[in-house]
């Protein structure tokens, strides 16, 4: 198996925990200290509605990455599935910087490594 193929599939474990997650969010549970800046425990309304947007964004990641890793159609060679895939991995760069500046400590000490093995592993993917 090639390396990108595996990337692709830890890419998109992780990705399918931080969907999971986003939806606990949304549904109330009080995780909110690591997420969203760590400032509420049970989000507000606006902040539920955002972990909803933020669950797709994170199942178009996974979709994306897989496509590129050619596991599920558009494909490797599809220019979407390229640049689509080089945009996500800037997206969770500036996540891992975001997560790392937080004054919430789950945010700096769970949600960086995590957004940071997701870089590495879009750019595996992205190279490939």
């Amino acid at each position: 198996m090639r390396i990108a193929t595996k990337a692709s599939i830890v890419a998109a474990v992780v990705l399918g925990l931080l969907i999971c997650f986003q939806l606990l969010l949304a549904a109330g549970l009080p995780l909110g200290r690591a997420a969203w800046g760590g400032e509420h425990c049970v989000l507000p309304a606006n902040l539920r509605w955002g972990s909803v947007f933020a669950a797709l964004i994170l199942a178009l990641a996974g979709y994306m990455v897989l496509a590129r890793a050619d596991l599920v159609r558009p494909g490797r060679e599809s220019r979407a599935a390229r640049i689509v895939t080089w945009a996500f991995t800037a997206y969770f760069a500036l996540n891992t910087v975001m997560n790392l500046l937080s004054q919430s400590p789950p945010e700096r000490y769970i949600m960086t490594p995590v957004s940071a093995v997701l870089v590495v592993c879009f750019i595996l993917v992205a190279r490939s």
